[in-house]
This record gives C-alpha cells, structure tokens and sequence, in this order.
C-alpha cells in the first residue's frame, strides 16, 4: 500500500478517487479537501441516524400498541371541567345515539318472562310475610332485596293516602336502590381501572361498552366520571311520586313509566287530549326495572342535566353528601312547568320525609353488594 505521507496533495487526491472514497468540490479552481472530509463526516452521521432509526420504529410501534391504556390524567381534566376551564360535555354539539345508550334496557324486552301481576293484597301479605314494613326500614336502614316486576291495578283503589304512598314506595325502593348498588360496582371499578398503570384486554373492552352506554366521545374519561353516577334515592322516589301520581297514572300501570320520559318512536303510549300537531309518547317498558335504569340513564347523559351532574360532581369533589333537595334546583329541565316543578319534587320530598331513604342499603344478593355496605 502507498505511504500517503510521501505523495503531493495531487496524487492523493488522485488515489482517494480511484478508491471511491471522495467526490471532488471545486472552489476557486482548487480542489478543497478539507470541505470533501467535512461532507463525508456529516453524511457518515446522517447515515447512523437513519439505520437506527428504522432499526427502532418496529420496536417503537409495537410499544405503542401495546400501550394504548387508560390515559389516567383525568383526575387533572376533572379539575378543569369543575374549575370552568372547559366544558362539561365532551362536545356540546354532540349527537348522542340512543341506541347505544338505552341498548341494556330494550335488552329488558327481549327475556322471557313470566311475570304475573300480583294484587295489591297479595304484595302486602308478602311483604308482611317478609317482614318488610316502611316506618322500620326508615329506622334501621335495611331493605330487602324484593323485586317486584309490576304494579298492581288496586293501587289506585286504595282510598287511605298514606298506605298507597307506602306501598309505593316499598315495591319500588329495593329496585331504585339495585340500580344504584350497579352503578356503584361500576364506578369502583372505573377508578380501579383509572389507579392502574396497565389495563387487561378485558378491561379495555368493558371501558369501550361504558363509554358507549354514558354517551361518551373522544374517550373522555372525566366525562364518564361524571356521568357514571348516583342519584339520590329520595330525588328518584320523589320523581316517580309526581310522574305516576304515587303509582296510579295510566303510563305506570300500562306501561310501567314511572318517570314519564318521552319518545318518538312508535314504542309507547300516547298522552290523551294532546295537540294534533304534537307526535310524542310516554316511554313504556317490559318491567319497572327497566324504567328506573332508563331514569338513571337519562340523569346521567341528556345534555339537559349537565348543571346537576357538574354539581354532582363538585359535591363529591368537596366530600360532601348529595343533598336531593340542593341537586333538585338542577332539574328545571326535566318538565315544561321549569322551576314550578323542582318546587313540587321539593315539597314531595320534605313532607314524606324521603331523605330518610337516602342512607338505606339493601340487603346483599351477592358478595359484590355486600362489599358496598
């Protein structure tokens, strides 16, 4: 090999050609090798940054797919929808699909079902049997999980006031407060999920049909929050009191709507003397479970109740209970009378004393709701 040393800039210009191992530049009519090792220099690093970084972008893409989790900053973003930084609703314009919403409930349509409306006789004999009576449950707390799928048709016939008021609110207070202990468990399990660094297939999945059901866009998981929560069960008894006139309206009896919402499809019942040009119907239902889940629901994702939900929310921020006759303000929305009818439901609920209700637990039908008292 020729000793570079000993050979003029010319020749070694010429040997370092013949190898490859430069392209000339010519400046001023002179070749300038200091800006040819210049350029090799840079484009020798250029070239280890390209090979590493398509050595890497596999590794890299399948990291990030692996690691689509749970985006646990909601605890951040639920402080800025509280503070007024943004938005309630992820979009105030959004569209929400019904279907996807109500889809556990019309899922009530579909089970077979023998269910026999019991008399009203009958009910009471069967929660004397089981010694379920009101003035004890509003002492110490505790229900009997006892379901019952319909109202019965002598409810309107019961002439003494305060016996229908209280079965009424015996046959529905164990179903308001199985929903509730639902929305419970789902809850805890949200934050569960929010506390993980990693999420399992499974958990990822159930967030998704969630996320569906609250009417939730953008994965927004503050709003879910939000939305997946309870109401008090004196504002639910309070409700269902005034739409159903304590369970005697032909919607509750006929279509067990105990909370007179209002559809447009061709599923439900029509009101009497209603305008011509008014084309709205009472939802009805397979069973009144089906109707306290669907209130709930609607609570928790019409746009026309974000102002209680975002109260909800503060109040649980706070660590404060929520008060049925402070949230109740919120509801103005929910009837076409406004404030008049949030000043009923507040009368309803002080003069029947209702918030007794509001710290009962029922009796656990499983280790899950056990775990809830």
């Amino acid at each position: 090999m020729k000793d570079l040393n000993k050979l003029s800039f010319l020749e070694v210009k010429k040997f370092l050609q013949k190898k490859g191992l430069i392209v000339l530049y010519k400046k001023d009519q002179k070749w300038d090798l200091l800006n040819y090792f210049k350029n090799f220099y840079y484009t020798a690093i250029f070239g280890f940054i390209m090979v590493s970084f398509f050595f890497f972008l596999p590794i890299i893409g399948a990291f990030t797919k692996n690691s689509q989790e749970v985006n646990n900053n909601s605890k951040s973003k639920l402080e800025k929808l509280l503070s007024g930084e943004k938005p309630i609703e992820a979009n105030k314009n959004e569209e929400i699909n019904s279907l996807k919403i109500f889809q556990d409930v019309f899922e009530f349509d579909d089970v077979p079902s023998n269910t026999v409306r019991l008399s009203a006789s009958v009910i009471e004999q069967i929660f004397k049997d089981t010694n379920y009576d009101i003035l004890d449950v509003r002492k110490n707390k505790i229900v009997k999980p006892i379901s019952l799928s319909l109202l019965p048709n002598e409810i309107k016939k019961i002439e003494n006031i305060q016996k229908r008021k209280n079965l009424f609110i015996q046959i529905i207070l164990p179903l308001i407060l199985a929903e509730t202990n639902q929305i419970k468990i789902d809850r805890n399990k949200l934050f569960t999920i929010l506390n993980k660094n990693n999420n399992s297939g499974a958990e990822k999945k159930w967030l998704k049909v969630k996320l569906k059901q609250y009417g939730v866009k953008n994965n927004d998981l503050s709003t879910l929050k939000i939305r997946m929560d309870e109401v008090p069960t004196s504002l639910a008894i309070a409700q269902a009191a005034k739409e159903t006139g304590w369970g005697t309206s032909r919607f509750a009896l006929e279509g067990n709507a105990l909370f007179g919402q209002w559809t447009y499809s061709g599923k439900g019942i029509k009101p009497l003397n209603t305008d011509s040009d008014k084309t709205h119907k009472v939802m009805k239902f397979k069973i009144l479970k089906a109707s306290i889940r669907a209130y709930y629901r609607n609570l928790n994702t019409h746009s026309g109740y974000k102002n209680f939900r975002k109260l909800r929310a503060e109040l649980r921020d706070n660590e404060e209970k929520l008060d049925s006759l402070i949230l109740v303000d919120y509801l103005d929305k929910y009837a076409a009378t406004g404030k008049e009818y949030t000043r009923v439901l507040k009368k309803i609920i002080s003069q029947n004393s209702l918030k007794d209700f509001d710290d009962v637990k029922l009796l656990p039908a499983s280790r899950k709701l056990k775990n809830l008292i």
